[in-house]
């Protein structure tokens, strides 16, 4: 059989541009400039809030179709994600154990398939901002929750992937994987499709499970560290990223039960 062009990991086919990316000239570019992500964020609050106030009196903007394509292209970009980086994290389990897949940051080696997706998912999270103004044009509730978490998520994968940490292969996948679902849903809501309401609270328990497993990690990465065992992350990373994701599972599980558990009461 000829493996010429197939990755070692999953045997599948490596498209040139995953092959040929050039790791560490991304990583140079992030050192000197995962600051920018601050400077995105303050325009980001500032379009979406003045926005709202500009729109305050104005016809809300229906943008269906848009948002029908704009959530369709965020939805196959999130699968590919899924598809190419879950068998790195497999190789990883299967090969080397549990302490490695979040110790380890082998999956940033340059040539590997999953390198170039987490390149791609930290610039995608400045493009995702785009999501909020679909909500502020069309004049829906913008919850703290939802702000919050854009601009969060941003900084703290720009300024992260400049430290390399091991954990991120975990988050990488995870979000990959659970906005595969919800870009998904997105896009057929956009298109009018009536999904029944077990669908969105899929969703939001998938959100929920993914902030409690980045908390698991996060703890289990600290462990690590704390007993003196060879685990590629540091205090002050730790220290964000547990406040971060603690954070957001605090905000989904009100959420949740705000849009699931009262609002059912009240219909009885």
């Amino acid at each position: 059989m000829d493996t010429t062009g197939l990755d070692p990991i999953n045997m599948s086919y490596v498209f040139s541009v995953e092959k040929s990316f050039d790791t560490r000239a991304f990583y140079d570019y992030m050192l000197q400039h995962w600051s920018d992500s601050l400077v995105y964020s303050a325009i980001y609050l500032v379009v979406i809030f003045g926005g709202k106030a500009y729109m305050a009196n104005r016809k809300k903007f229906e943008l269906r179709p848009y948002l029908a394509v704009w959530s369709g292209l965020l939805a196959v970009y999130s699968i590919l994600g899924t598809i190419r980086t879950v068998p790195e994290l497999i190789w990883a389990l299967s090969h080397h154990g549990f302490e490695y897949s979040y110790c380890n940051n082998s999956y940033l080696d340059q040539g590997k398939v999953s390198a170039f997706w987490c390149c791609i998912f930290v610039l995608s999270k400045a493009f995702e901002l785009g999501d909020t103004l679909f909500i502020v044009l069309r004049k829906q509730p913008l919850i703290f929750l939802h702000w919050y978490h854009h601009i969060t998520v941003l900084v703290y994968s720009w300024s992260s992937y400049t430290d390399q940490i091991a954990n991120a292969r975990y988050f990488v996948v995870t979000n990959y994987t659970v906005h595969s679902f919800m870009y998904s849903y997105y896009a057929l809501r956009a298109m009018k499709f009536q999904l029944p309401k077990w669908v969105s609270m899929f969703i939001t328990s998938l959100q929920l499970a993914q902030m409690a497993w980045g908390v698991i990690i996060v703890v289990l990465s600290f462990s690590a560290l704390t007993s003196g065992r060879e685990c590629v992350t540091h205090y002050r990373n730790i220290c964000y990223c547990l406040l971060m994701y603690f954070s957001y599972l605090i905000l989904f599980a009100h959420f949740f039960y705000n849009a699931y558990v009262v609002r059912k009461q009240k219909k009885q």
